[in-house]
């Protein structure tokens, strides 16, 4: 059995019924919806025409919600219901970046995600969704998508229909009769500033930056002139995570360098001073993943009720290996001087896996077609790179007069810097996997986020300190521009995390 949807958008008069039933059975509070209606325009007075979409969870049967969620709060029934547990959320929000429909919310009640869950309570009695009882027009269908003899399936295997995003391959299981394309690509009609019956939220218009410029010349096009509010879920405590954690595991990859390249005299620094970075940017790390979460109280379920699926579990348990790997490093040089190969080697290994778990976290952030570069990994690595090596300059500035030492960080630090560079511009400017994720780039690279990608990101953290780093090292002065230098790449590292999470979720995705 696989209960779905089919909603007949020739039937729909765009009542709201449905969103108002769903609020009522389910006590839903204002501001948030688990079902709702939006409105589309097209064309001008007097050939002008309005279009109706009503959306709401998919019910996937590769739902990315379920695979994402780090304590299996979103599971999927033996009915095809993909159902939610509020009792074991931590209001992480990730399932809000995997779903590619912005069928989930933040709860304001209880700081825990929710969404349509089919009324599984009343089809356990054997009743219909509250949403299909009270449609006016009967517009709303469901039933089992195994049976061929149900309603739902004669419908899909007799009729035309459509649904939202198949490129996803998430297996949706709300399908559409009669709809408008427009309603089923977010991106295509132009987002307005206000809508007919409302001002939108604070926020709410950012998708307004992400619309083209043909669409917001052309008088006629498409616009959406009613939809619900939809916040974008993470803002600037994952970007501090972002930078926080770039240093963290930099700086012990930096350190293994060193040693390698034969500095194990600077005890101070590769000793001592490396591994207490680590830690302190590794705590400070953790201390905003969980500060981040709507449910603090319950950030143990990551180790107590874990779902071994998703990255956020995944890098949390890589975090407190390399927290715990930093501290060996620093009890055993403290022991014996420098710190042995046997841990030097693993914690080099959990600093890269710290810098670059992220990717694959981000990656089953799905929604968020940014964020599926293949080449962020590698960005990632590289600003753990240039992340390090800054924060030893800094140091050794302080605790460091060897000038070989300084020379050497600063060859890997205009050396990152360089890789840094060509790997953002291969993000932005080779092909996106899809429109939407161009969409982000353009945000970027020539739209409303460009002086601060162009000025901060690129010129203040990359073009320039790799200009004071040469130039230092060509005339012999080293430690001044080398600090200069260090101070702009963390600040454009900041930066570059902060337009990424903001360019990412500027899209429309409903």
């Amino acid at each position: 059995m696989r209960y779905g949807f089919v909603i007949d958008q020739d039937r729909c008069i765009g009542c709201h019924a449905c969103t108002v039933a769903c609020k009522e059975e389910h006590n839903v509070p204002i501001g948030v919806f688990r079902t709702w209606v939006k409105y589309l325009e097209k064309g001008e007075f007097p050939n002008a025409s309005r279009h109706f979409g009503v959306l709401r969870c998919n019910h996937c049967d590769a739902a990315p919600c379920i695979e994402i969620c780090p304590t299996t709060s979103l599971y999927r029934r033996k009915d095809g219901i993909v159902d939610f547990d509020n009792e074991r959320c931590i209001g992480c929000e990730s399932c809000m970046q995997a779903c590619p429909y912005d069928a989930l919310y933040l709860d304001p009640n209880s700081n825990t995600a929710a969404k349509c869950n089919y009324c599984a309570h009343r089809v356990e009695r054997d009743l219909q969704p509250a949403c299909v009882i009270v449609c006016p027009t009967q517009a709303i269908i469901t039933g089992d998508l195994d049976d061929s003899q149900s309603k739902v399936s004669r419908i899909i295997a007799t009729q035309a229909v459509s649904a939202r995003k198949p490129y996803k391959h998430t297996e949706p299981k709300l399908f559409y009769v009669g709809i408008d394309a427009d309603l089923l690509q977010p991106t295509a009609p132009a987002h307005q500033g206000s809508h007919f019956w409302s001002d939108q939220q604070p926020g709410q218009a950012v998708y307004a930056l992400a619309t083209t410029d043909e669409v917001k010349r052309d008088a006629g096009a498409p616009r959406v002139v009613y939809d619900v509010a939809h916040r974008a879920p993470w803002g600037w405590k994952i970007a501090a995570y972002l930078w926080t954690k770039a240093i963290a595991g930099g700086v012990l990859i930096v350190a293994a360098m060193l040693l390698g390249l034969g500095t194990e005299n600077e005890r101070a620094l590769i000793s001592i001073s490396s591994p207490i970075v680590a830690m302190i940017f590794t705590g400070l790390t953790a201390l905003l993943l969980i500060f981040d979460l709507k449910r603090p109280d319950r950030f143990y379920y990551l180790l107590t009720k874990p779902n071994l699926r998703s990255w956020v579990v995944i890098g949390a348990y890589i975090l407190i290996a390399y927290g715990g790997l930093s501290f060996v490093w620093l009890f055993t040089s403290i022991l014996a001087g420098t710190p042995s190969g046997f841990i030097v080697y693993p914690a080099a290994a959990f600093g890269i896996g710290s810098a670059g778990y992220s990717a694959f976290l981000f990656a089953q952030g799905s929604g968020r077609d940014l964020w599926q570069s293949r080449l962020f990994l590698w960005q990632l690595l590289s600003q753990a790179m240039v992340a390090g090596a800054s924060v030893l300059i800094i140091l050794a500035a302080v605790e460091s007069r060897n000038l070989q030492t300084t020379r050497t960080l600063d060859q890997i630090l205009v050396m990152s810097l360089l890789v840094s560079l060509a790997i953002a511009m291969g993000e932005l400017f080779f092909e996106q996997i899809s429109a939407d994720g161009k969409l982000a780039a353009d945000l970027m690279i020539r739209g409303e986020l460009r002086r601060r990608f162009w000025l901060g990101a690129i010129g203040l953290g990359l073009v320039l300190p790799s200009v004071l780093l040469v130039a230092g090292l060509c005339t012999g002065i080293l430690t001044a521009p080398a600090v200069l230098a260090a101070v702009c790449a963390l600040a454009g590292i900041w930066i570059f995390e902060s337009i990424w999470i903001e360019a990412g979720q500027a899209i429309a995705l409903s």
